[in-house]
């Protein structure tokens, strides 16, 4: 509940991207050959589009489209490994080191990438520090929430509010900081399908998101609630029911229209069978294209990504490349 922690939330200009996917910037946006390259691509796309704002829609909700993993960047890559796998049972799922690009990645979870939601992070060699921002948080359901935050306390982490905070179903929460700064809400249930289950942002107009993730990424709403005590309201929204999926969720906090957004926190990756489609629905909802349609170099996935109107970050990812990146 971001309403209550109010070291979470500030003010400060959107984050700038240096990997999406792991891959470097540098390497998708060099001012000459490959930024042409991909832009063309783009444009290939929008001049063959025949999408109405209509079948724009249409294809956002038959779209197979599933939350793929959260990205963001840390400080030391080994110690994060060390403490998510320790202190919130997270496995290491796979992890690889790009010398010549001097940064190595790590994708941790509760099972494997192909059907569960996962955290992709990036170390850059030499930058052991990042503004982490104070618009979003990470949520995970835990068998043992007690043992975990002692476990953080006890590994180099942070606990802002121990088991005192009600969700709307009136379960016990904490919320805790991994050693980079990175905020976690707890709750606790004997089982779960997916463990990390949310993903939530800080947006400055409720409405104004909740109709442009409903129509431009195909989400459905799955719950609103509005707090007039503590001035916030929040939404959920996701591409599944809340308790079998993960979700994204949203926070207005009264009177607040602007959030720090770092330069830790990168984005959400989603899974779609159509980059180039996908790319041209985003633009008919007055979505901003931040990196045009297109395979990555390299590994030739193909991926777009977008801004909300608040300016946080999504990339969306050709379902069939994906699955080729984990053979």
């Amino acid at each position: 509940m971001c309403h209550d922690l109010k070291s979470f939330w500030g003010i400060s200009p959107a984050i700038p991207q240096s990997q999406v996917l792991g891959v470097k910037a540098s390497e998708l946006l060099r001012p000459a050959e490959s930024t042409t390259k991909t832009n063309n691509i783009g444009n290939v796309a929008e001049m063959n589009s025949n999408l109405t704002e209509d079948s724009a829609l249409r294809w956002a909700k038959k779209d197979k489209r599933r939350m793929l993993h959260a990205v963001y960047r840390v400080g030391d890559l080994d110690k994060t490994i060390k403490f998510y796998t320790e202190c919130f049972g997270m496995k290491l799922l796979r992890k690889r080191d790009i010398p010549e690009e001097r940064y190595s990645n790590a994708f941790l979870g509760y099972g494997p990438e192909d059907s569960h939601f996962t955290v992709e992070l990036t170390y850059n060699y030499g930058t052991d520090k990042y503004n982490v921002g104070n618009g979003l948080h990470f949520g995970i359901t835990l068998d043992d929430v007690a043992k975990a935050v002692n476990l953080v306390k006890a590994k180099g982490g942070k606990v802002i509010k121990e088991s005192v905070l009600l969700d709307g179903n009136g379960k016990v929460i904490t919320y805790v900081e991994d050693p980079d700064g990175y905020k976690f809400e707890l709750s606790e249930a004997a089982t779960t399908p997916e463990p990390l289950h949310h993903v939530k942002l800080c947006v400055g107009n409720l409405d104004r998101s909740i109709n442009f993730y409903k129509k431009a990424f195909g989400m459905d709403l799955l719950s609103k609630q509005d707090n007039p005590e503590y001035k916030y309201s929040e939404v959920t929204l996701g591409y599944g029911p809340e308790d079998t999926n993960p979700v994204l969720k949203l926070t207005y906090n009264y009177g607040v229209t602007v959030y720090d957004k770092g330069d830790g926190y990168a984005q959400i990756a989603i899974g779609t069978d159509d980059v180039y489609k996908t790319a041209e629905a985003i633009k008919l909802f007055d979505g901003i294209i931040a990196l045009e349609p297109g395979p990555l170099p390299g590994i030739n996935t193909k991926i777009t990504a977008c801004l909300d109107p608040d300016g946080w970050k999504s990339v969306f990812v050709d379902n069939v490349d994906f699955l080729k990146e984990l053979e």
